[in-house]
């Protein structure tokens, strides 16, 4: 008579660890991600195959996961304990990469405490392939706007060359003519490119090639070729728009050649890997591996303490991550621009932008202050709302209109805290350029990631979603002098 198989433990603690983690970031899975990766501004819609491919990989690789199970680790569960606390982090302050990376983390942790190293190792790609999930487009705002500025500067050459009369402003590119005009946008910019092409390249290493060699390559040079597939993409909307159809030219940029030229250069990338594959064989090197066979798992040495502890803190965790109260929106500053004694002020009306791109609940007021002696002042007060996308950094904005900043320095006026610019566009005066931030309680800073990190933290530990104030100075002189007396003048108005 056959004796009946006994299932290890172990198997329905990791299904308990799990069944707790879908639930202690369901949010993330099933709304803030899928809402990031169809986000406008992020333009992450290859995200949405990241995590089929994740699961892909982890089947393929099943045989040598279940020769790597071994006895359970107590580091694996001291490796969990920060990413608990970062997707608390995370969770209650509505920090998708955090959550993502906390996410990923308890992945790798889990069968590291329950299966041991060796088992860890084993999910080791598939977990931290679902990094390409983290949005990283506005995030990576100075990173973007120079791959912007690089795009609109190569397609303009590339035009130039080619017989096109091409102006470029900043990341504009217009007809000198007046027949039209395109504006590089942060989905254009390339950096969304980069990525998609990137995991493309990734997976592709993973399945395709042999040796670490070969897959660095592939990947680092799948970057470059991103780069020119997004230039290139940029020249055929050009054209298309120079030769008369620019209401096609629009929609052509984000379906027809986004497209095509991801396709294009997907197709380079397994030529090039092919070439490096032939070109250093991994044929007289065997390739190592784990021993595939799937065995019995062997009886822990030190039990099931480790297992259980770690099945108990992680369904605890998740419990408090998702039964803490549910935060409340603070009450917004009234913050008015006031007359200053020696200027003579008037009101300004918000732009186009301001009112339609920024959310409902963001009140914005801009005055203009001038001197006797013909200087002036433009300043605006932002006060946020309840979404995060209320405020932004002055530097994602600013060169996309054209200006090219320089010199940014930190400076304490009257106990306020300003970021000081010098900006300039092309054939124009330098002008000044100032800001700070500060909440309802007034915590004040001029520091973008101090802001945010206040933000997650208020989120997190106090249950309250803060009310930002940004109040930006732009000045007819790019001196700090002129910069620091309307700062000193606005005193009372940055609490």
């Amino acid at each position: 008579m056959l004796k009946a198989k006994r299932v290890d433990f172990r198997v329905c603690l990791v299904a308990a660890a799990l069944v707790a983690m879908v639930w202690g970031f369901r949010a993330m899975i099933f709304h803030h991600a899928p809402n990031a990766f169809g986000n406008p501004q992020e333009d992450m819609a290859f995200a949405r195959f990241v995590p089929l491919f994740s699961l892909f990989a982890l089947w393929h690789g099943r045989r040598r996961t279940l020769g790597a199970l071994g006895t359970p680790s107590a580091c694996g569960l001291l490796f969990a304990l920060p990413f608990l606390a970062l997707g608390f982090l995370g969770v209650r302050g509505m920090q998708l990469r955090l959550e993502i990376v906390a996410f990923v983390g308890l992945l790798i942790a889990t069968p590291w405490a329950l299966y041991g190293r060796r088992a860890a190792a084993s999910v080791l790609f598939p977990a931290l392939y679902l990094l390409f999930c983290i949005p990283l487009a506005t995030f990576l705002d100075v990173v973007t706007i120079h791959l912007r500025l690089f795009a609109t500067g190569a397609a303009g050459f590339l035009l130039q060359l080619s017989g096109v009369d091409i102006v470029r402003e900043g990341t504009m590119l217009a007809a000198a003519d007046g027949s039209f005009a395109i504006d590089v946008a942060d989905p254009c910019g390339g950096l969304r490119s980069i990525f998609a092409l990137v995991s493309f390249a990734v997976a592709y290493a993973y399945l395709g090639l042999e040796t670490w060699r070969q897959r660095f390559l592939v990947v680092a040079l799948s970057v470059p070729l991103a780069v020119v597939g997004n230039v290139m993409r940029i020249v055929s909307v050009c054209v298309i728009a120079k030769s008369g159809l620019k209401g096609v030219a629009p929609g052509f940029c984000h379906d027809v050649a986004g497209t095509l030229s991801f396709v294009v250069a997907a197709v380079l990338v397994l030529i090039v890997g092919e070439l490096i594959a032939r070109t250093w064989s991994a044929a007289k090197t065997p390739r190592l591996e784990v021993d595939t066979a799937p065995s019995a798992a062997k009886p822990p040495r030190n039990g099931l303490v480790v297992p259980v502890a770690y099945s108990l803190v992680v369904v605890f965790a998740m419990f408090v991550q998702s039964a803490t109260p549910e935060v409340t929106v603070a009450e917004a500053p009234d913050v008015r621009l006031p007359d200053i004694a020696g200027y003579e002020s008037s009101p300004l009306e918000p732009s186009e932008a301001e009112r339609t791109v920024l959310p409902a609940d963001t009140r914005i007021e801009k005055r203009m202050y001038r001197r006797a002696d013909g200087e002036w002042f433009q300043v605006s007060v932002v006060v946020g709302g309840a979404s995060k996308s209320s405020i932004h950094r002055p530097e994602l904005c600013l060169p996309a209109q054209g200006f090219q900043m320089s010199s940014p320095r930190t400076v304490e006026v009257g106990g306020v805290e300003w970021r000081f610019l010098s900006v300039e566009s092309r054939g124009k005066s330098p002008l000044g350029f100032a800001y700070t931030f500060f909440n309802q309680d007034g915590f004040r800073t001029a520091s973008h990631t101090q802001r945010i990190f206040r933000d997650v933290w208020d989120r997190s530990v106090h249950n309250r979603i803060d009310r930002w104030v940004m109040l930006t100075v732009s000045s007819s002189r790019a001196d700090d002098e002129s910069l620091r007396e309307i700062a000193a003048a606005l005193k009372a108005v940055a609490r």
